[in-house]
């Protein structure tokens, strides 16, 4: 079969919205796409109109994955000065560009034992490689793409975030000494959280966190009687080490978990190069599929921004990358 038209792939899916929740389109174009070309494909169903794609020829030894959501706000493709830019240009669409490439160099060369998962949700939930955890065809080994300067991970951070809430009393803001603020509650808990003491790994780092959301009060002139605040944190370890360290803050703060995801330790191949990401991602919902790896074109730093963008050389160089890691893997088991 001729060579997959990398670019121009990689730029119909990203000007096909997928922001997460309306991923069926795209979804649907890598189905066809997939079929025209012989491959057995299944639409794994998520939930209403959302559904992952599991494309096969023999049983699988070795799956590419990832997702084809993103988050918002959507923008089309454009091509500027050697880099593909667009929403989903390296958080996933490129690298899915790159994996089916991929895909279809090996089959060409009579390598069938290679398969592709492309999920939907990655971006809020995870519900697509939940569901496809259950469905799971016994491969050895999963090939997740996120990008990574083309770099295979040997480790991701974890996430733990969790909702901090306040309570106190209302009163008319003339007299504050009435009322019992909620905001200030939160606010003192906020400040100390700068200086607990976090755990560490000496391979992962320093645990991090981001306050992300906070809302509180219901009017510029009355004590607080409510306040909350939602904190992210990139884990290196359990998550109930973390939460042990939080149960110190001061007051009477109410703590809530809302996301636990766990880290990870990853599969490595010599030759390589290697790094330690700060992201997650679906690998801890898709232990069914094989030992993990992780790697794709493009960085995370421009991921989710609004000049998201991958180098066209660093795109075709991870067709490569992909071909290579996942013969040699193949060769391992052999």
């Amino acid at each position: 079969m001729a060579a997959v038209d990398l670019v121009r792939v990689a730029r119909t899916l990203i000007d096909i919205d997928s922001t997460t929740g309306k991923e069926a389109d795209a979804a649907g174009w890598v189905a066809r796409w997939l079929r025209r070309r012989g491959y057995d494909v299944v639409e794994q169903p998520v939930t209403a109109r959302r559904f992952n794609v599991y494309a096969t020829l023999d049983p699988p030894e070795v799956v590419l994955s990832t997702h084809i959501d993103c988050v918002p706000p959507f923008f089309s493709s454009r091509e500027e000065n050697g880099c593909l830019y667009g929403r989903g240009a390296c958080d996933a669409k490129g690298i899915l560009a790159a994996q089916m490439a991929a895909l279809e160099r090996l089959r060409d060369s009579g390598e069938r034992r290679v398969g592709l998962l492309v999920v939907v949700g990655e971006e809020r939930g995870s519900h697509g490689a939940r569901a496809a955890n259950k469905r799971a065809p016994g491969s050895r080994y999963l090939i997740n793409g996120e990008p990574t300067d083309n770099r295979l991970a040997t480790a991701t951070k974890g996430v733990y975030r969790v909702r901090l809430s306040t309570s106190g009393r209302a009163a008319h803001s003339a007299y504050p000494e009435l009322g019992e603020s909620a905001v200030e509650k939160l606010v003192d808990a906020l400040v100390a959280l700068r200086s607990l003491d976090l755990p560490v790994d000496p391979v992962l780092g320093d645990t991090t966190y981001t306050v992300g959301m906070l809302s509180g009060g219901v009017a510029p002139n009355v004590v607080p009687p409510a306040a909350e605040a939602d904190v992210n944190f990139r884990t290196v370890g359990p998550a109930e080490r973390l939460r042990e360290r939080l149960d110190l803050l001061p007051g009477a703060v109410s703590i809530d978990d809302v996301v636990i995801v766990p880290p990870v330790r990853l599969t490595t191949v010599p030759g390589f190069d290697t790094a330690v990401f700060s992201f997650t991602t679906d690998i801890p919902f898709l232990d069914a599929w094989g030992k993990p790896l992780l790697l794709g074109p493009g960085s995370v730093h421009v991921a989710h921004s609004a000049e998201e963008h991958v180098k066209v050389d660093e795109l075709v160089r991870s067709v490569d990358l992909y071909e290579k890691l996942a013969r040699e893997l193949l060769a391992g088991d052999g």
